[in-house]
């Protein structure tokens, strides 16, 4: 498996934060979000990557083990098993052996045999044990399905797993869900499942992380006057004042009517309601001739 230096991937350092690695997770899943690149394979892919990062770096014991075993960190509890067992067996002698991340760490025989090469038995020494296949599989699903948490049922063709999908997974998302990949080889533990989510947008709004867009048309009467209006939200209609002498395009906030963030139970993004002022048609002579005043009047 090829190495992918994730700090790389996120634009950050190897000493960065929790808050630089969240800050950075969040402006590159902007800027290659699926809905803002719909055509980029390059795009969809390194976002990808990115969630893949995140995903990895934002949590501190996936870190930890990342940054000490490289590409292989997946492994780590195996390998630190394989070291105190080599160091049990013979007595506490170790060699030296270059990881996957480009460092030196010390390692056994066992170690390396047991991840470089063939399995083999003998005296003294018990076979090699492999992780089994991970494997990959795609789920579909509506933009109104992930507003609140969903149980699915996944079909795997030897077995079916039921699930739970947290609200607010994204388009593109991936998440790994340990255990359920292939069988392990003489014993060792099974592979994992990555499921990647493909959302359909089946709604009025634009998506852009946990936020959403949405334009709103407003008639000349309350954009000069101001008055009340009523807008569409993900939960039904809530009512607005436009303030007197609104121009198009002004842009209002509606706080936490966004889509529900991943994993933080009750937390919302934002709506964002993009006013177009709509001109009136079809005048009559006498309101024409009422424009024709006011224009006088300026």
């Amino acid at each position: 498996m090829e190495f992918i230096d994730y700090y790389k991937i996120l634009e950050i350092d190897k000493k960065a934060s929790q808050a630089d690695i969240k800050k950075a997770y969040r402006k590159l899943a902007r800027k290659l979000h699926p809905d803002l690149n719909p055509n980029d394979k390059s795009a969809q892919q390194k976002f990808q990557q990115v969630n893949e990062a995140n995903e990895v770096l934002s949590d501190p014991e996936k870190r930890k083990k990342y940054d000490q075993y490289g590409k292989d960190w997946e492994h780590a509890d195996a390998f630190e098993e394989a070291k105190r067992n080599q160091r049990s067996s013979s007595g506490g002698r170790r060699k030296t052996y270059s990881t996957s991340g480009g460092g030196n760490e010390d390692f056994s025989d066992f170690f390396e045999s047991m991840f470089g090469g063939a399995g083999f038995s003998g005296r003294g020494r018990r076979s090699t044990q492999f992780k089994g296949q991970d494997l990959n599989a795609t789920l579909k699903l509506n933009m109104l399905d992930i507003l609140t948490d969903q149980k699915q049922t996944l079909d795997l063709g030897a077995k079916k797993i039921r699930i739970t999908i947290p609200a607010g997974v994204e388009d593109g998302q991936t998440i790994k869900i340990s255990g359920y990949g292939g069988e392990g080889v003489n014993g060792g533990p099974k592979g994992d499942l990555y499921l990647t989510f493909e959302i359909n947008n089946n709604t009025p709004f634009k998506r852009v992380g946990n936020d959403l867009y949405k334009n709103h048309i407003i008639n000349l009467y309350d954009a000069i006057l101001g008055g009340e209006i009523e807008v569409e939200t993900l939960t039904g209609k809530v009512k607005l004042k436009v303030k007197p002498e609104t121009q198009t395009d002004t842009k209002v906030k509606l706080k936490g009517k966004g889509m529900p963030i991943y994993k933080k139970k009750g937390a919302h993004g934002d709506l964002y309601i993009t006013y177009k002022v709509s001109m009136p048609t079809n005048l009559s002579t006498k309101e024409k001739e009422l424009f024709k005043q006011l224009s006088e009047l300026q």
